[in-house]
């Protein structure tokens, strides 16, 4: 019996009743489902994602919304392989959705990661940097981020149902965004069947969810300023969005991963029988060949020294006629068809616009491949003159289909890629640092991302095709303009930046942040003595001063075996612009320091783990002497119950008050054992 599709709405499941289309398997052309969003409300799901969705989100801190994530990437990951089993009918083989479905819980994993790692526990995000605002420091600025109260809207596309999905979920969901996802009809079943590993789990808040099984209907039309849009897709259907009333008026947050003619260049280095010339030809025929052809990122460019064109189309020729095209269930299939008939018809409607530029020398459009279902057998282009030539570069068939363009000169060659107009990815192939240095600076205002292979990389590398979560996945131009991913730039696009100005107290206790020129109250117990939950942002410790002398210089200089000039040599040290004669080590001031205001007894204090921000303003000389000022500045919630982190303000000061060095001292403190 054929599924019938089920939108997930106001967190219930609810079945089509008319309007129903078919979804035809890639490999044999039998209904495997049926969709339609017919009858549902687009105005209550929004509604529903703002009150009830947005304010559950937004109650939780970072942290535990990186919990979530983990919490739904372990649930997903043992449940996976009915995921496989369905995404066969995709077209994909089993390599091809270890990249959707394994990736995408990847992704997951890597922002719940990101998100305990790199941000606070708290529901907003302070920027570092403080702007004096005033003469006398009692006016300071400084930016948070929040998370906006609306919606984001995921339009997917039909080449990654899994990995589309989730990749965009987990930054929003970190954010403390909710989230209406809509996936492309033909692989949309893979998507339902994830949909609904998600909402079995109960992990996630009600209305931080929700599934459209069809069309998107009047679902734009409610949109406001505080919603946001991503967009993966054609470049006709992210035009029209971009250009949709609500969106343009309201001036909803938009993000588009759309249309990219991505190349790939070997450098002049890179002749027949180096590892680079063999690393370029396995890499072009992987990214062609892979999810048949229809990746965002494949390869569409094929660029090449013109004397080793004939060499490259050899090659390629040789591995892509020996390629095993079938079933996608059978073991030993490389490539599996084309997502639907349809999706064919435009690949070689692409590849017929493209031949009035260039001559296949490898496949023939006609070639199915295989019997039955969307299959297409590679094609391989030739461009013979692609200074001239228009289509080669604007005209993307998204399928098992690339273009050989050979260049005379490194500065051609980048000429060429540009006129991409925008790319997501450009690989680089050379082991020459001139030639790398000429690629990668020429394409890199035209690409989103550049990979550079050679063979001392090759081993490791993830590949031309494989965005990662933490590095932007995007491109200018015609690839959309838009940055997914990125690490933690991918959940700054569902926060608003906004300034805040006042006193440095009440910006202080805002953002539970210590600021310079806030109470700094000095308690009678020392902080090293208060644990996690007892010690309070400000409370400070002033030290005693501590002279420096020239036998304290000399003798860390003789114990570290530091003896620079500037800590040994009167003369020498009184040439150097920086210095008036012999000064102290920036590491004895340091040890000093913390011999200063270290409490050495056990107690609450576990660990110093690190310093961040260090400066040393001053030099301080023989003679001098120094005392500290360590004050609470931040703290974070750790992994473990046990402890928490806690950031101290440090500065230290000379006998005239001058500040001479300055850093954040890092420690982890433990926490009282739970009720």
């Amino acid at each position: 019996m054929t599924a019938i599709l089920q939108s997930y709405a106001e967190d219930r499941w609810t079945a089509p009743t008319e309007g129903l289309v078919d979804i035809a398997s890639a490999i044999d052309g039998r209904v495997v489902a049926r969709l339609s969003s017919r009858g549902l409300d687009f105005a209550a799901m929004v509604r529903h994602a703002r009150e009830v969705g947005g304010p559950a989100l937004r109650r939780l801190t970072f942290h535990q919304r990186a919990d979530l994530l983990k919490a739904l990437a372990l649930y997903l990951s043992e449940r996976k392989e009915p995921l496989y089993a369905l995404a066969a009918d995709t077209g994909a083989t089993r390599r091809d959705n270890l990249i959707d479905i394994d990736g995408g819980l990847g992704t997951i994993f890597a922002y719940a990661s990101r998100g305990r790692r790199e941000l606070p526990s708290e529901r907003f995000l302070l920027e570092d940097g403080v702007e004096r605002l005033s003469k006398g420091g009692s006016f300071v600025g400084v930016h948070v981020l929040t998370p906006l109260t609306g919606v984001a809207v995921h339009i997917n596309a039909f080449n990654f149902p899994c990995w589309g999905l989730l990749e965009k979920l987990a930054p929003a969901i970190l954010a403390g965004v909710p989230v209406i996802t809509k996936p492309a009809s033909a692989t949309a079943y893979v998507a339902a069947a994830l949909v609904r590993l998600i909402t079995d789990s109960g992990i996630l808040p009600a209305g931080a969810l929700q599934f459209v099984a069809g069309g998107t209907g009047d679902l734009l039309d409610h949109l406001t300023g505080q919603d946001l849009v991503a967009f993966t897709g054609s470049i006709e259907t992210s035009e029209k969005l971009r250009n949709h009333p609500a969106i343009s008026r309201n001036a909803v947050r938009f993000v588009a991963e759309r249309d990219s003619l991505n190349a790939a260049v070997l450098g002049l280095d890179a002749v027949p029988g180096t590892p680079e010339f063999d690393l370029f030809v396995k890499e072009v025929v992987r990214e062609m060949t892979a999810k048949a052809g229809q990746k965002c990122t494949a390869i569409r460019r094929i660029l090449v020294p013109r004397a080793l064109e004939a060499h490259v189309i050899a090659a390629l020729s040789q591995k892509l006629t020996s390629l095993a095209i079938g079933d996608p269930r059978q073991e030993g299939t490389r490539m599996g068809p084309l997502v639907s008939l349809a999706q064919r018809d435009d690949v070689r409607a692409r590849i017929a616009e493209l031949a009035t530029e260039a001559e296949i020398v490898v496949g023939d459009p006609a070639n199915d491949g295989a019997p039955g279902g969307a299959f297409l057998a590679p094609v391989l282009l030739r461009c013979a003159d692609p200074a001239r030539a228009r289509k080669v570069h604007v005209v993307e068939a998204f399928g098992p289909v690339a273009t050989v363009i050979a260049y005379d000169d490194l500065d051609q060659a980048v000429e060429l890629v540009r006129r991409g107009e925008g790319s997501l990815v450009a690989s680089v192939f050379t082991h020459d640092d001139a030639v790398a240095e000429a690629l990668v600076f020429g394409l890199a205002p035209f690409h989103g991302r550049i990979l550079v292979v050679d063979r001392d990389c090759a081993g490791e590398s993830t590949g031309h095709g494989s965005p990662l979560p933490g590095l932007v996945h995007g491109g200018p131009g015609r690839a959309g303009g838009g940055e997914e991913l990125g690490g933690i730039r991918g959940v700054h696009h569902y926060l608003q930046r906004t300034a805040l100005q006042g006193s440095p107290a009440r910006l202080s206790a805002l953002t539970r942040t210590w600021l310079q020129g806030a109470p700094a109250p000095v308690p009678a117990i020392h902080p090293f003595r208060h644990n996690y939950e007892e010690l309070a942002i400000g409370e400070t410790v002033e030290t005693a001063a501590r002279a420096i002398t020239l036998a304290d210089i000399e003798h860390f200089a003789e114990f570290t075996g530091d003896a620079f000039y500037a800590h040994m040599d009167e003369e020498a040290a009184k040439a150097n612009p920086f210095f008036p004669g012999r000064v102290a080590h920036g590491y004895l001031i340091l040890s000093f320091a913390a011999g200063l205001f270290v409490d050495p007894a056990p107690g609450p204090l576990l660990a110093n783990y690190g310093l961040d921000n260090l400066r040393f303003l001053k030099p301080v000389s023989p003679g001098d002497s120094i005392r500290v000022r360590l004050t609470v500045k931040r703290k974070t919630a750790a992994r473990m119950p046990e402890y928490g982190e806690v950031r101290w303000d440090v500065e230290v000061f000379n006998q005239a008050d001058e500040t001479v060095a300055r850093y954040d001292l890092l420690t982890m403190s433990a926490r009282p054992a739970a009720a």
